[in-house]
């Protein structure tokens, strides 16, 4: 595991953000910090992605931001330039996942069966994301496919919120969940960013007291 996966680890939950406008890149990205959640993934879902992750990264430096839904090597390319420091995948691309593992920038795609595990070990990964683990099957699934593939540590995200992320944390091959509970679009866009706060020191709170 790199030393990057094992700041996460720490963590516990990674934010899961969709941002239409960048301009609230830096109101969310404190209201992370404050609340006791230093990073982020955000989601190459819109235009605002890429400003959004030069402009956390650069005003909060202290804090492990990533790109989401990376799905080709021009996107990889964009995020990493700006300052994504990981790349998230929903779904396993040998060619995305090569081309940023060569660019020296850690790497989770996205696997929900053995044999999209099988492929990804063949790129000596570790760490990778189990999508969309509610609907894929949830803890049970992991675990089913955690007992072959000793080796193998879990991101899940997908249907994960408040109320079962403890039994995912509790789990000791879960290195963190992904989840967007606590930052969600109507939240962002309604400038709701005190209850942002409130719900991400939430998290955190749950995480300490899962795991210490």
């Amino acid at each position: 595991m790199t030393d990057m996966m094992k700041q996460l680890q720490k963590i516990g939950i990674v934010p899961v953000v969709v941002l239409e406008n960048a301009e609230d890149a830096l109101p969310l990205a404190e209201r992370l910090v404050k609340g006791g959640l230093p990073c982020a993934e955000v989601t190459f879902r819109t235009a605002a992605a890429e400003e959004s992750i030069r402009r956390m990264a650069k005003a909060f430096p202290e804090m492990i931001i990533g790109a989401g839904t990376v799905l080709t090597t021009e996107q990889a390319d964009r995020a990493i330039d700006a300052g994504a420091k990981f790349i998230v995948s929903p779904g396993f691309n040998p060619k995305v996942t090569e081309y940023v593992l060569k660019k020296g920038v850690p790497m989770t795609p996205g696997v929900c069966t053995p044999t999209e595990i099988e492929a990804a070990l063949q790129f000596d990964l570790d760490v990778l994301k189990f999508f969309p683990a509610e609907p894929a099957g949830g803890l049970k699934m992991i675990k089913a496919l955690a007992a072959p593939y000793v080796g193998v540590n879990f991101m899940p995200t997908g249907g994960i919120s408040a109320a079962n992320v403890r039994e995912y944390l509790a789990y000791n091959r879960i290195v963190a969940c992904g989840g967007s509970w606590m930052v969600s679009g109507k939240l962002v866009k309604e400038g709701q960013f005190d209850e942002i706060e409130r719900l991400v020191h939430e998290a955190a709170d749950i995480v300490k007291e899962i795991r210490g």
